[in-house]
């Protein structure tokens, strides 16, 4: 049979493709029946439907121009799938492209504050006048001699006092507001499944941006505790540490940002579980509680009953069983002083505590621990914070080991809390018989974490105050909490 040959001809009216037929003849010089000339018009109609809807993706933008040849195209109908392919994948090229790019772009995206997300800038930066954001301002309550909170904001003594402290205020809230982002941070970041080390690394790499570390001067007050469920204090993993956060974990973040000394020392309780939702309501009342009773001239046992009281009035359901959240009694909170965060008063958090009457510009941390336990803490795990004795007399020292740990110490530390973590962080090695050693001769002080019976969860909250003359700040409060 001979080859058929179909000819597309161009109408001038509306340039649309018009096919001709030839009449079809045998070898023998017949034509052929009327159901082959019907089959080749169904092709002829085909062909021109597709040439339509061609041209009207073109017109919209869709689709490439097709090929002149419309006979090379029905040859080369697998060459069409390999191209529509590799358009495909090209378009999913561009869209992963589109997707990283928006990724980058958001990442490096300032908030309304001017910091970035992550947060990279340091605070100084963002505040280069030195006026950084004030805490709360509350009154101080009244005192048992009819004097009230009110005669301070009016008094011109107490004002001018206030102004003489204005240096040291900004140091503070410098620390507070790199504390602040710091947390809010990583209250978004902490996901379970993610292990104590990587989280305090997280924290801890952040915290030292924004505070803008420099040596003694800036930096960090003490290691990133994390505590976990029954542990309520002073834990932080150690190098090899492979705990890891767990969906009904109740996790402490409690850490610690200064400048020149002057330290903020503030903490929060984490959890993923809505069934906790009630502990950590107690146990945030309490610290509220706390920081409304402090003032000038308020006795510490005073303030320590009101926690009490408030931490006490509830209770928490756990799978089916009711607990009373009792305080840690033996946990408080305390005064702080530069590059000393225990300066001597402490703050209880049950009744029956020190008499001692709080005093005008010292700096608290008031923090409570609630406990669906005993309410009683002991030493129990492995050991990782450690500092050393701001009243340390001199001590002769034998190991020569001791002596280069020692000197790593004052150079990196100070009197401030530091960590196994830090240590190798600082270039010491094989310190372990050293920082034995100095602990014996009571150089430095251990402080293993502190844990309530297992099985028992517990939370904190903890926030630093300053008694100034006129009124009471509590320079750490954030949106958060």
């Amino acid at each position: 049979m001979a080859a058929v040959e179909t000819k597309i001809e161009e109408s001038p009216k509306d340039s649309e493709p018009i096919a001709s037929t030839e009449p079809i003849v045998d070898e023998d010089g017949t034509e052929q029946g009327d159901e082959v000339k019907k089959q080749k018009k169904k092709k002829q109609k085909k062909k021109k439907a597709q040439a339509n809807s061609e041209k009207e993706k073109v017109e919209n933008g869709e689709q490439s121009p097709p090929a002149e040849n419309n006979e090379e195209k029905e040859n080369s109908s697998g060459e069409e799938g390999d191209g529509d392919a590799n358009e495909e994948k090209a378009a999913g090229e561009k869209k992963k492209k589109k997707r990283s790019r928006n990724k980058n772009k958001n990442k490096g995206k300032k908030n309304a504050n001017g910091q970035t997300d992550p947060p990279s800038i340091p605070i100084a930066e963002l505040f280069p006048d030195g006026n950084f954001p004030e805490g709360e301002i509350t009154m101080h309550p009244p005192v048992p001699d009819d004097r009230t909170a009110k005669d301070r904001f009016t008094s011109e003594e107490k004002r001018a006092l206030d102004q003489m402290h204005n240096d040291i205020y900004s140091e503070v809230r410098h620390a507070a507001e790199a504390h602040r982002q710091t947390r809010q941070y990583m209250q978004k970041w902490i996901k379970p499944g993610m292990t104590m080390i990587e989280i305090c690394e997280e924290l801890e790499k952040t915290a030292r941006k924004l505070i803008g570390e420099n040596g003694l001067e800036a930096g960090l007050a003490f290691p990133t505790g994390c505590s976990l469920n029954h542990c309520a204090a002073h834990y932080t993993p150690n190098a090899g540490d492979t705990t890891v956060l767990n969906y009904d974990d109740v996790c402490k973040i409690d850490f610690g940002t200064h400048i020149k000394g002057r330290i903020i020392d503030c903490a929060f309780t984490l959890t993923f579980n809505p069934k906790y939702d009630k502990l950590l309501e107690a146990v945030r009342d309490a610290t509220n509680t706390g920081i409304k009773e402090a003032g000038i001239d308020v006795r510490l046992c005073d303030v320590g009953a009101a926690i009490q009281e408030v931490m006490e009035s509830y209770e928490v359901e756990l799978d089916g069983k009711t607990y009373q959240v009792k305080s840690i009694r033996n946990l408080n909170g305390h005064s702080i002083s530069p590059y000393r965060i225990h300066s001597g008063k402490t703050v209880p958090i049950v009744k029956g505590g020190e008499t001692t009457r709080m005093e005008e510009n010292e700096f608290y941390a008031i923090e409570t621990f609630g406990s669906t336990g005993r309410g009683l803490v002991h030493d129990d795990m492995d050991c990782s914070h450690y500092m050393k004795n701001f009243d340390a007399a001199f001590v002769p020292l034998r190991l020569q080991s001791s002596k280069t740990l020692l000197n790593i110490i004052n150079k990196n530390f100070g009197t401030l809390a530091f960590c196994k973590r830090w240590l190798d962080r600082a270039g010491a090695t094989k310190y372990h018989m050293a920082l034995k050693d100095l602990c014996d001769k009571k150089v430095v002080e251990a402080y293993p974490p502190l844990c309530d019976i297992k099985g028992c969860y517990t939370a904190q909250y903890e926030h630093t105050i300053i008694l100034r003359p006129t009124c009471k700040e509590i320079v750490s409060r954030g949106t958060d909490y």
